[in-house]
This record gives C-alpha cells, sequence and structure tokens, in this order.
C-alpha cells in the first residue's frame, strides 16, 4: 500500500467509526450523528465568543443548510437558544440542558479516543496531533486555489 493510500484508508477508516459511535449516541434523542459535533463546537466557545450558524458552518467544514437543520432541531429539543433579530446572523447558546447533552458527548467521545489510543505514549499522540494540523492546514491552502 502507498503512502497516499494508507493515510486515505486511515483517515476514512477512523471518521466512519467516529460516525458510528456518534449516530448511536444522537440516534437515542432522534438526531443525526453529525449534530454531536455541533454541539461540542458550541460547548467549546470560550466565554463571551459568539458563534453564529455561519461561523459553526465553517468551523465543523459542512454546509450551512446542514447547520440550519440542525440549529432547528436544537431549538425544537431545547439545545439552544439564539440570541438577536437575525436568525442566520444571531449567536447560538447552548441552553443548560444543551450543555449537558454536550458534556455527555465530549465524555463518551473521550471515553472512544482513550481506547481507541491505548498503546500510544504521550509523546506519540502530541506528534501525531501536531502533525495532522500540519497536514490540515497544508491541504486547506492548497484547497484555496481550487
Amino acid at each position: 500500500m502507498d503512502r497516499f493510500e494508507h493515510f486515505t484508508l486511515s483517515v476514512f477508516s477512523i471518521t466512519h467509526y467516529w460516525n458510528k459511535i456518534a449516530t448511536d449516541g444522537m440516534r437515542q434523542l432522534g438526531m443525526k450523528g453529525a449534530y454531536a459535533l455541533y454541539l461540542v463546537i458550541l460547548a467549546g466557545a470560550e466565554e463571551g465568543q459568539e458563534i453564529t450558524s455561519a461561523r459553526l458552518a465553517e468551523m465543523a467544514g459542512r454546509d450551512k443548510a446542514d447547520i440550519s437543520r440542525a440549529i432547528s432541531t436544537f431549538q425544537k429539543k431545547g439545545l439552544v437558544e439564539p440570541h438577536g433579530t437575525s436568525r442566520y446572523r444571531a449567536p447560538i447558546r447552548l441552553t443548560d440542558k444543551g450543555q449537558q447533552l454536550a458534556d455527555q458527548i465530549r465524555q463518551k467521545a473521550n471515553e472512544a479516543l482513550k481506547a481507541a489510543g491505548q498503546g500510544l505514549s504521550e509523546e506519540m499522540r502530541s506528534h501525531m496531533y501536531k502533525s495532522l494540523d500540519i497536514i490540515a492546514d497544508n491541504m486547506k491552502e492548497i484547497c484555496r486555489d481550487l
């Protein structure tokens, strides 16, 4: 297997299994697995940092329509509340219920990562994340011109 195949298959495999874990947890709540990421991003916003639907779409690398559907679902379930007049430009904040759900998702994700990362030293993990960040940034730069 060449470098491209190895990298691509590994990334797709990790993504596949993460989506399976997220979907399993979110299905119980009647939501898509991808929505787990959106809740975690919203929960990770620093105090005073405002995240709009447009910003959430950018951070998650998803299209605006999917984000709009997710936010609508979150509102119906009492997980988020927009602040402001414009629905798309209004900052989105998690309710206490939304924060609790995001915390549960984070905990499950951390448990999965801990189990999946057995055999990795902290140094290996640090190098892996640094390498992935560099690759992602370089790929983003390459795609900027497409």
